[in-house]
Formats: structure tokens, sequence, C-alpha cells
């Protein structure tokens, strides 16, 4: 698990340099569009491949650091083994079957874009966007990944805070 988590943080940081080249890609595009009176479809193209990138391939980034939306108004409440509960069974009822459906409801889509080889329909756009919907797929696995190590960490905290709780009531008895 260690070794997926190390994965994750390096995909995670990795894929954070990308949003520089997406700021510096869409300034050229606009330096360009209004100083030079001229198009940058590749360019632009490029920016929302990174985009695409950067939302794809940080989930699991995004998971193992918390940050995705949560809707928290009871579960700030609860104690820390209410809230390993609710991420425990959060990720096998929500997160694993979200995963499930994203694989059901992309993977013709993406198998048919590698079939045809895919390419922009814009003049000037971009190549291999069979690559670029392919990013799905690896959302889920980033998704799925993280999410093993984040059911097994909640799974264990579960398991041995119990058998800590059960030791100090022993030392206190």
């Amino acid at each position: 698990m260690n070794r997926v988590e190390k994965l994750t943080e390096f995909i995670g940081k990795g894929v954070s340099w990308f949003t520089l080249f997406i700021v510096l890609m869409t300034l050229a595009v606009v330096v360009l569009r209004y100083a030079f009176s001229t198009g940058a479809t590749a360019i632009q193209e490029g920016a929302l491949y990174l985009h695409g990138a950067v939302l794809t391939l940080a989930a699991g980034y995004t998971l193992k650091h918390d940050g995705h939306v949560r809707v928290d108004i009871f579960y700030r409440h609860f104690s820390s083994r209410g809230q390993h509960w609710v991420d425990l069974l959060g990720t096998l009822f929500l997160l694993f079957p979200v995963c499930i459906f994203i694989t059901y409801s992309c993977f013709d889509y993406v198998l048919a874009s590698w079939r045809y080889a895919e390419t922009s329909v814009e003049a000037g756009g971009l190549e291999y966007v069979y690559l670029q919907k392919s990013l799905l797929l690896l959302l889920v696995v980033s998704l799925l990944l993280q999410g093993c190590v984040e059911l097994v960490r909640h799974a264990s905290a579960l398991w041995f805070k119990k058998d800590a709780d059960s030791e100090k009531r022993g030392e206190q008895g």
C-alpha cells in the first residue's frame, strides 16, 4: 500500500506542474490573438488537454489528501471512529460503485476513439484525441488504487482503535 501512496503522491505532484503550463499556454493564446491577430488552435487545445490531465490524473492525489468536496454537516461532529466508519462505507458504497459506473459508461467511448485514431475536428488542432479520452480510464485507476489504500487505512483505524480502546479500559479497570 505504501507504494501506491508514493505513486499517487508522485503523480499528483508531477501533474501539478501542468497548471503552470496551462497558464502560460493560455497567456500565449491571448497574446497571439490580441497582439498579433492570429489564432493558435493547437496551443489552445494543448491547454485543454493538460487541464483534463490535471483533473483526471490528480483525482487519486486529491483523495489521498482528503481534498474532494464533502458536505460535512454531521461528519465534523462525529468522533474519530465515526468518521472512519463514514469514510470506510463511503469508499465501499459510493467511490467504488461510481468508479465501476464511469468505467462502464466510458469504456466503449474510449475504445471507439482508439479504433478510429480520433483527432481534433478543428483545423490546426491536435492529434491523439484518443489519448485524451483514455484519461477517463486512468481517472478510475487512480481513484480505485487510492480508494483501496483508504479502505485499508480506515479499516485498520477501526480495528486497531478498538483494540487500543479495550486495552485502555482494561488498564483503568
